[in-house]
């Protein structure tokens, strides 16, 4: 189930992209706070703690800013395209026994069956959850599976007291047969038939 983190975050008055350079630059990460009809409250993270939690993306984070407590759930993570940089954080306010809809992370594990190959056809799946349990990831096993066997998001374990809000029929994962390719033969390089041609030649030297 999710983290739930401690942290501290700055009140900020300020905005624009060169505010939030300025405050990235200083090792903050810009982030929003919002939900349940309140006014927005945007704040500085620090940016250590914040690229730890973030790790976990549905991670639940209670930000203390100036002696107010917020509890929250970390809704999206803008990050650099490269770099491994957080741009901006939106964060949810949730209360205690609280149903969110969040994306969990589909993780499969085994080998299948030899001879065949498993192709992942979604990372994510649609839960609805206790904003305060929500699992950090699904596991779906492949072991020893054929081909032609699928796993689709009904076949998918999930947790007490979760439910799945994903089409039940969505495949997850497929399992095929490994497709041999046929080559053909190596076609000759120009340095072999340039050495067969030498060869030719040589052996008719000796003849004469």
């Amino acid at each position: 189930m999710a983290d739930r983190i401690k942290i501290s975050a700055e009140a900020r008055d300020d905005f624009g992209k060169g505010y939030a350079r300025r405050l990235r630059k200083a090792g903050k990460i810009p982030a929003v706070i919002y939900g349940h009809g309140a006014e927005p409250v945007h704040i500085a993270l620090p940016g250590h703690e914040t690229m730890l939690a973030a790790r976990n993306p549905n991670a639940v984070l209670s930000v203390d800013v100036d002696g107010t407590n917020h509890l929250t759930l970390i809704k999206d993570v803008q990050r650099h395209a490269i770099r491994p940089e957080i741009y901006h954080v939106d964060l949810l306010t949730v209360r205690r026994g609280e149903r969110v809809e969040v994306e969990v992370p589909v993780v499969v594990e085994g080998e299948v069956a030899p001879g065949n190959i498993s192709t992942q056809s979604e990372s994510v799946l649609l839960l609805d959850v206790d904003a305060l349990d929500v699992p950090e990831e699904l596991l779906v096993d492949v072991t020893d599976r054929q081909d032609g066997e699928h796993v689709t998001a009904a076949d998918v374990l999930l947790p007490e007291d979760v439910t799945l809000v994903s089409d039940p029929e969505l495949i997850v994962v497929n399992v095929s047969a490994e497709v041999e390719q046929d080559l053909g033969e190596e076609p000759e390089t120009e340095e072999e038939g340039e050495e067969s041609e030498d060869s030719e030649a040589s052996e008719g030297s000796e003849e004469e």
